[in-house]
């Protein structure tokens, strides 16, 4: 592609005289910068985020996380829908669906929901949004370890899912998954006491997701047992 300048347009048109090639360059930078600043198509920007809220049992997991999207073109960028998806794990684990869009991360329960909307980015602006992922079955119970996420998303120019964010979700700070509550999303340094209790729990997830009566036999058991040493203990 040929530089633009004057040179170049009077070798690309020698027969344009020397005024007219000025003038042609002028033209063509101005209708360059009319595209460059209202016309161009951009793309969307997100970032990891520091932090999330989470929930867990062995029927459903539920995710949120805090997002900016920056649209760094020049047209609105509308997005019709999301999910998050843990490309490196077995396909039996289904992407978690966009399922609300509540005005913060803490949840809280005051909080009225808010069905997933269809919305655009404004060109070069930015937004800053809580987006709420669940799993529609149980085919996802993380474990106390750290993911590969993904973000994705359908846009209305462009057909099928496109990623828009790739970052770690660290599972591993999830020490009370049986409660809706915010967890850095950074590699804190947990006590061994926390460490030993968010992987008991998330375990016990596990085992739950694998045999969902495994729960009500290990209390019975445990009653008996407690029955039995009442009995025989003075």
């Amino acid at each position: 592609m040929l530089p633009l300048t004057a040179a170049a347009v009077q070798d690309a048109f020698p027969s344009i005289p020397g005024a007219g090639v000025v003038s042609v360059c002028a033209l063509i930078f101005t209708v360059a910068s009319f595209w460059w600043i209202n016309a161009r198509r951009g793309h969307l920007k997100s970032w990891e985020p520091h932090s999330f809220a989470a929930i867990v049992h062995c029927s459903m997991a539920r995710l949120r996380l805090p997002l900016v999207l920056h649209n760094t073109g020049a047209k609105p960028i509308v997005v019709q829908d999301l999910r998050l998806t843990f490309p490196d794990e077995p396909a039996s684990h289904l992407p978690l669906l966009w399922i609300s869009s509540p005005s913060r991360l803490q949840p809280g329960p005051e909080e009225e929901p808010k069905l997933p909307a269809v919305f655009a980015v404004a060109g070069r602006e930015a937004q800053q949004l809580f987006i709420e992922f669940e799993a529609p079955f149980s085919g996802f119970v993380p474990e106390p370890r750290n993911y590969k996420a993904q973000i994705q998303a359908r846009l209305g120019h462009r057909k099928g899912w496109r990623t828009l964010l790739t970052f770690t979700l660290r599972a591993a700070n999830i020490i009370d998954p049986d409660r809706y509550t915010v967890y850095r999303n950074a590699p804190l340094e947990l006590t061994k006491e926390d460490r030993r209790k968010a992987d008991a729990a998330l375990l016990e997830l596990l085992d739950e997701h694998e045999d969902p009566s495994a729960p009500g036999e290990r209390k019975q058991r445990d009653s008996s047992n407690d029955e039995g040493d009442t009995g025989t203990n003075p």
